[in-house]
């Protein structure tokens, strides 16, 4: 509790009695980000053989942040012809919104032709599930929230910080390394009506193993029977087929069977606009006029919480996708990276089995997007991390985005090490 002086002892000269706070003398230290924290040690650590792979970030084989070629373009253009720097509105860039629809839903959308969608720019991926939260929070009459088992591990946190009842839904068969669809849709089956179904759109994270088209159908009837609500989190488009309509085709299917759903959609890693915090929050409506209502809903939502989103990346986002020819060398550069990540798989699994790691590695070539899911587990990444110096999550994520060609022989004779316990050939 806050103690302040007592009242008689208020009129003391300074120098006999010092006036104290104590109103945070209590307040604990908080664990560091499992993420966020796992760079701070990788700075710390002084070895040269060391390997950061626990963030989702692309990184080029030189390992340097990805600028892409567009974006590079667009920044170029408006050093030349400068924007005015006023406040945007409260919902954001409205030609980088409805663009931004487009590239999610398709441009032959039903409910883009009929404007029944109800988009609002975010402070990223993360600032659109925010927003959403807080929408669901407020206006949902049954406020449960359903994530995957194993899911980002910021989604709990951002959906349990706006009230929410969180649960889980298993996904993931470590013994099996694959998809566990009977529980997955068990869980559903069982889920209260009208309860929120948090949904990767493709490359999951972090196991990166997405259900078939066929499965995508079979998730959607169970939903429109179970009266549950679809929330797509759409943090890798473009990262997992190479293909942005490709890796949007479960929302697409999802758009044309459901009245209603919401998209979460980050343009940090498909555009590489990580630190300008570009995103996108879209609620899917019945009608246009039910989508005006549930926008003017929104704005107060996050009139309060940032007032208006940043201009910049907004700008350069609608200048590359508003161009056609500019947009097809976007998705060039986004098909190019795609096929990088899958050589790195091939070579990394191929150089485990070269050396004999005990286990199935198939999953390594198996999984797409911009992570593997390795099934070392969490003593072996302690060995992975403290001998190694191999910086991955406890849950034995890995990022293939963040490997160099150059270290994959070191990485798999890491993992070998690890696994077995003895001395890797280092």
């Amino acid at each position: 509790r806050c103690t302040h002086p007592h009242p008689s002892r208020a009129t003391q000269p300074p120098a006999q009695k010092k006036k104290k706070m104590a109103c945070f003398a209590n307040i604990s230290l908080a664990p560091p980000d499992p993420i966020l924290g796992l760079a701070e040690a990788f700075k710390a650590d002084q070895s040269e053989r060391k390997l950061n792979l626990g963030i989702g970030a692309y990184r080029t084989d030189e390992g340097l942040s990805k600028i892409f070629n567009v974006v590079q373009e667009a920044e170029d253009h408006f050093a030349q012809h400068p924007y005015p720097k006023d406040y945007l509105p409260i919902h954001g860039h409205a030609g980088f919104c409805e663009l931004a629809a487009h590239v999610i839903f398709g441009s032959d959308s039903p409910a883009i032709a009929n404007k029944s969608i109800a988009s609002a720019q975010a402070v990223g991926g993360t600032g659109a599930l925010r927003i959403a939260a807080a929408f669901i929070k407020r206006f949902l009459y049954s406020p449960s929230v359903f994530v995957s088992n194993p899911t980002w591990g910021n989604h709990i946190k951002i959906f349990e910080d706006a009230g929410l009842s969180v649960h889980k839904y298993p996904y993931y068969d470590s013994q099996r390394n694959a998809l566990n669809m009977d529980g997955f849709l068990s869980a559903l089956n069982n889920a209260s009506e009208g309860s929120v179904v948090v949904l990767h759109a493709c490359a999951h994270n972090p196991t990166g193993m997405d259900p078939t088209p066929e499965q995508w159908e079979s998730i959607c009837q169970l939903m429109i029977d179970r009266k549950l609500i679809p929330l797509f989190d759409s943090a890798y488009q473009g990262f997992a087929d190479g293909d942005l309509d490709v890796d949007a085709g479960a929302i697409r299917l999802f758009a044309r069977r459901m009245p209603e759903l919401f998209v979460c959609q980050s343009f940090s890693k498909n555009l590489g606009l990580y630190g300008e915090r570009l995103g996108c929050m879209h609620v899917m409506c019945a009608d246009q006029e039910t989508a005006g209502r549930v926008l003017s809903q929104v704005k107060p939502l996050i009139r309060a919480m940032y007032s208006n989103p940043p201009k910049h990346p907004a700008v350069l986002a609608h200048f590359v996708m508003s161009d056609p020819e500019r947009a097809r060398r976007w998705k060039k550069e986004l098909s190019d990276i795609t096929d990088r990540l899958r050589m790195l798989r091939r070579q990394l699994r191929e150089a485990i089995e070269r050396n004999g790691t005990p286990g199935d590695w198939s999953h390594v070539t198996t999984q797409i997007g911009m992570f593997s899911f390795t099934g070392l587990t969490p003593s072996q990444v302690k060995t992975m991390v403290n001998k190694y110096h191999v910086y991955m999550l406890s849950n034995g994520r890995i990022s293939i985005a963040g490997l160099r060609a150059k270290d994959i022989d070191y990485l798999a004779n890491a993992i070998h090490g690890a696994v077995t316990g003895g001395t890797s050939s280092l």
